[in-house]
């Protein structure tokens, strides 16, 4: 006795992973994901950069008075694009590893079906 069932479509579970390696359109899908998630991320992280650190040059030249303020005896200026700028480009730096590797892990996750 034959099931009726025998000629239907058999369903084949396909991996994510198998997906990217054969370089289906769905894996494809899944890589441009990623891509546009970590050049979201670094588009962002460039933004806060040339909005801060690019626009002090405006801000001395609109207001000369900022290079005439010291600090301890260290000009203001001579104080933000050192001590302030290394700092929050470090910050960034740090920043933007940390949600690299977040993005790469969830991922990974998806494709270890997590």
């Amino acid at each position: 006795m034959t099931s009726p069932r025998t000629s239907a479509a058999r369903t084949r579970t396909v991996s994510i992973a198998s997906e990217i390696d054969e370089q289906t359109r769905l894996g494809e899908v899944y890589i441009t994901s990623l891509m546009r998630s970590q050049l979201r991320l670094a588009l962002g992280v460039l933004l806060v950069i040339a909005s801060t650190l690019g626009l002090l040059p405006l801000a001395f030249h609109l207001f000369p008075e900022i290079g005439r303020v010291d600090v301890l005896g260290v000009p203001l200026p001579w104080l933000l694009l050192t001590v302030v700028a290394f700092a929050e480009i470090i910050t960034l730096g740090w920043l933007y590893v940390r949600r690299a590797e977040r993005n790469e892990a969830t991922f990974s996750d998806l494709l270890e079906g997590r």
